[in-house]
């Protein structure tokens, strides 16, 4: 069955269960409102529903006490592919982003890729991206080109500084919209938490007459580490954990603001990461939990990534699920629920989870899971079952592939049962290569561009563009190992 009818029948079931669609204009009865808070680097964990101790984490208590805790939920394992996995639906090598976009890249995500703003906004929402973008600084690929009305928050991870030209000290560009409002020294960057947030909220109490999605891309918890004046030293887990208690509080202003404007019923709010804990950075890395990995690898806790869905009066208070879902299904989610559909050409990758949100269905609605890392598909998960392609670069020593493990028995892969299920490796070997086929190669033919742009230039006046070591113009590459 292709997409376009697959999401349709979801969608037919969701508006019987949930209410009508939306049209442009007016908020018919059961129309939600979408809001996504995505850390950044923040691990499977790192908060309290996922047991963490060191850092009090209690709206994000409230959030899994009052909603569903997602546990088998996947991202990327690096910055610009989940952005570009959230918003479009695809997997990254569909839409050709696979590395990470550094300041002044000529590449950014193609025009032609529609994103759930784009996909909202002709149903009537209005819309607002707050925070780190990472899909492309260039001004073709910024925010307001791409469906959203409001644009507040950095165009790149917090720790590419370049140069300031009046100061000569490293700076990160502030936007608000397509223009820089403010160029961050260090210092500054401490104030972006709070500063988004009420922006968000901003938002919030504008649209709160017509249906609106705010995606909150946040800058914490990625290194280097800037917690606000007020929560430094709050926590027991050095500057750390004083961060993610610092976005734990940004959610509880958020929940709190909604409940406030009588909007709770009415909204549909998601928060995950974006990858896992980047533990290279030591006592400033996070925690992966019971997962092995990190960012950077396809273990599961450089991708497999904390989750909660909360919307009162929808998601039964108290759930969780363990179905394999993750930010590709976000896109269609959220159209069915809207009232749309999604066109079955070009593909998407992602499928509507409504049913697992409403506990309405225990099983995902897609055939496989799969894990890539830039251009390699690295391994593939069919309910239980994880097969590993290739190794998974955490330090250790790696059995040759296939390596198939148990998830459900052995949530830390440490224990190879290919040898066991033979039959499993075959029948996973050959989703594999099928997905392989299509999308892994420059020429593969189920992969489409990313755009590029001539010249690119920084936001601002600054420091000379950084160049590779050999004298190439650093582009879009991998992060750095994090396992």
């Amino acid at each position: 069955m292709r997409n376009g009818a697959v999401i349709g029948i979801v969608g037919a079931w969701a508006a019987l269960v949930f209410g009508s669609g939306a049209t442009a204009g007016e908020r018919p009865a059961g129309t939600p409102n979408f809001v996504v808070i995505f850390a950044d680097d923040l691990g499977y964990g790192d908060i309290g529903p996922y047991g963490a101790t060191k850092q009090r984490t209690p709206h994000l208590d409230r959030m899994a006490a009052e909603g569903m805790k997602l546990t088998s939920f996947y991202a990327a394992p690096v910055c610009s592919v989940s952005r570009a996995q959230l918003l479009t639906g695809c997997y990254g090598p569909r839409v050709s982003v696979t590395g990470v976009y550094f300041p002044a890249c000529p590449h950014g995500l193609h025009p032609a890729e529609k994103t759930i703003a784009e996909r909202l906004r002709p149903l009537g929402y209005a819309t607002a991206c707050v925070g780190k973008w990472h899909l492309g600084d260039q001004p073709e690929f910024l925010p307001t080109k791409r469906g959203f009305d409001r644009y507040f928050g950095i165009p790149y991870s917090n720790d590419m500084q370049r140069p300031s030209a009046e100061t000569g000290r490293p700076v990160v560009p502030l936007l608000r919209d397509d223009a820089v409002e403010e160029l961050l020294t260090d210092e500054r960057q401490g104030t972006l938490v709070e500063r988004m947030t009420e922006e968000a909220l901003r938002f919030i109490r504008d649209s709160r007459e017509r249906p609106f999605f705010l995606y909150m891309p946040h800058t914490a918890v990625h290194t280097p580490i800037f917690p606000g004046e007020k929560f430094r030293g709050t926590s027991g887990n050095g500057r750390f954990g004083d961060w993610v208690q610092e976005l734990d509080w940004s959610v509880g202003r958020i929940l709190d603001t909604l409940c406030d404007l009588g909007l709770e019923r009415d909204t549909l709010v998601v928060f995950t990461s974006d990858n896992g804990p980047w533990t290279v950075k030591g006592p400033d890395g996070g925690s992966a939990g019971p997962l092995r990995g990190a960012k950077g690898s396809t273990w599961e806790g450089g991708v497999r990534v904390p989750t909660l869905a909360w919307w009162p009066g929808h998601v039964q208070p108290g759930t969780a699920c363990d179905a394999v879902a993750g930010t590709i299904d976000l896109m269609p989610t959220f159209v069915g629920l809207a009232g749309g559909s999604v066109p079955a050409e070009p593909a998407i990758d992602g499928r509507d989870v409504t049913p697992l949100l409403g506990g309405q269905a225990c099983q995902s609605p897609r055939e496989a899971h799969y894990y890539f890392l830039g251009e390699s598909l690295q391994a593939v998960r069919q309910g239980r079952w994880k097969l590993a392609l290739v190794p998974q670069g955490d330090g250790t020593q790696q059995r040759p592939a296939p390596r198939l493990y148990d998830l459900e028995s052995d949530v830390g892969e440490r224990t190879d049962v290919s040898a066991d299920h033979p039959e499993i490796v075959t029948r996973l070997q050959a989703l594999a290569a099928a997905m392989a086929a299509e999308l892994c190669g420059r020429q593969a033919p189920g992969r489409r561009p990313s755009a590029t742009v001539d010249a690119p230039r920084l936001l601002y006046p600054g420091g000379a563009r950084k160049r590779k070591p050999d004298g190439e113009p650093r582009g879009t590459k991998p992060e750095p190992a994090a396992s």
